[in-house]
């Protein structure tokens, strides 16, 4: 009797016999926008194609940059516009564009119709993963621009407060090319705030470098660059046009560690001031951090002596909330996994007796506190979610209501479906397009109880 052949062995004889098809050409009507700031179409075959650079109801010429023959799916960039949609423009950014630079998604479609795009991934990622429809999520359909960024066609919001730039071998800065390392060089980032752009990055050479970060901050003058050097490499002398701090990440640990300046920006949001050291988290968009607060807060209206949760925690901006609105007789546990950012926390949060900040990840820290019952939570887990095991253990705290916070609508549908299970409902949810020119956006969903508890 014959062996069958090693399974892996055969999976990798038959992907290298695949005929590539990169290269191809196809005529092709464009249907609906999915997720990832691409639309779908099919070839005559019935082949599906992702196509960047596209609108949904366009015919267009579509040119393969990833898959093979037999593929579930393939990449593709529309290289000509045949019969263009009624909501695209001329894209402002010159280095935007097939096979140019990956920053952004919708450069060549009007502000409105970039967040009628959005409104329809986030609905379709509500549907086919929690079986909820917008009205069922409290939802008007609605992807909200912040404050400012309401522009006409052909203007583009500068809102990027931290924006890292790639570097070539031969020290251009400049921002990666659509799923490559390879470095589109630019003179100006177009989304890149005020405080960005004034520090000159892009006009002056990084000899050595493999990145330059550059983190303007909101609400002060703080300026920090982050240098990634190539191994072996020195670092530059560092003379922008504007003060700035400079930090480099170490060629051994990967940690962020202090050249010259402050080891930290100083952010600001609702009337507090946050420590964010060593690169950390902080939104981008110089209004996400209010709006966020303030759609938190009044989805979940806490009282004074609420106890509340706030996981995932950062360096505290929804426990400093929290804390402030809970009062003396309440309290307040975050939970976060970085030691720098759980440094920071305590450090922001050092005027608030009932508020503790813990270390470590929240599955393995919250049920280690023994807390059994809770009056508020929120959450805002990374792009991958909070997961099933997780959602389950708040859903048998009893909260008396629960927001999450979400970047990535794909995992909050998941997570909202989990959250069913465990006996909650979404009273409300609310878009905001706080990446304008990308497919991304934030989400706030504010849970309760299927059944009031007796």
């Amino acid at each position: 009797m014959q062996a069958e052949p090693n399974k892996s062995q055969a999976e990798k004889r038959a992907v290298s016999e695949a005929v590539s098809l990169v290269g191809e050409e196809y005529e092709v009507e464009v249907g609906p926008v999915a997720h990832g700031g691409h639309c779908i179409a099919r070839t005559s075959e019935g082949q599906v194609l992702f196509v960047r650079h596209t609108l949904p109801g366009e015919r267009v010429v579509a040119r393969v940059t990833e898959g093979e023959e037999g593929a579930r799916f393939l990449r593709a960039d529309a290289v000509e516009i045949l019969d263009p949609s009624k909501d695209r423009i001329e894209a402002p950014c010159p280095f935007s564009g097939p096979g140019r630079c990956g920053g952004c998604d919708w450069q060549h479609a009007k502000p409105g119709a970039q967040r009628r795009l959005k409104g329809e991934v986030v609905a379709e990622q509500l549907q086919r993963l929690a079986g909820l429809t917008p009205e069922e999520a409290g939802w008007d359909g609605t992807v909200m621009p912040a404050e400012g960024d309401k522009v006409p066609a052909g203007q583009v919001p500068s809102w990027r407060t931290r924006v890292q730039y790639a570097v070539d071998a031969d020290g251009r800065a400049g921002l990666r090319k659509h799923r490559s390392h390879e470095v589109e060089p630019i003179d100006h980032c177009m989304i890149a705030a005020e405080g960005v752009s004034e520090l000159g990055i892009e006009g002056r050479d990084w000899p050595g470098m493999a990145s330059v970060e550059a983190i303007a901050a909101t609400g002060s003058q703080d300026r920090q660059v982050i240098l990634t050097p190539r191994p072996g490499a020195r670092l530059p002398l560092v003379e922008l046009d504007r003060p700035v701090s400079v930090m480099r990440v170490g060629e051994k640990d990967g940690g962020v560690h202090r050249v010259h300046g402050r080891p930290f920006v100083r952010e600001r949001a609702d009337g507090r001031t946050y420590r964010v050291g060593s690169g950390g988290f902080w939104q981008v968009h110089p209004k996400a951090a209010d709006t966020l607060v303030t759609a938190v807060m009044q989805g979940l209206l806490p009282r004074k002596g609420d106890m509340a949760l706030d996981l995932y925690c950062g360096v505290g901006l929804f426990a400093g909330a929290l804390a402030d609105r809970v009062g003396d007789q309440g309290a307040v546990l975050g939970i976060e996994s970085g030691k720098r950012a759980v440094e920071d926390a305590r450090h922001n949060l050092a005027a608030f007796d009932r508020v503790r900040i813990e270390q470590g990840k929240v599955e393995s820290v919250l049920p280690r506190t023994g807390i059994d019952e809770v009056d508020l939570i929120v959450l805002d887990p990374p792009r991958a979610g909070a997961g099933r095991k997780t959602v389950q253990h708040l859903s048998s705290l009893g909260a008396r209501r629960i927001a999450y916070v979400a970047c990535d609508p794909a995992a909050l549908a998941r997570d909202l479906g989990y959250f069913r299970d465990g006996g909650y409902r979404v009273r409300t949810l609310r878009v905001f397009d706080l990446f304008p020119m990308t497919s991304h956006v934030e989400c706030v969903a504010i849970l309760e109880p299927a059944a009031k508890r007796l």
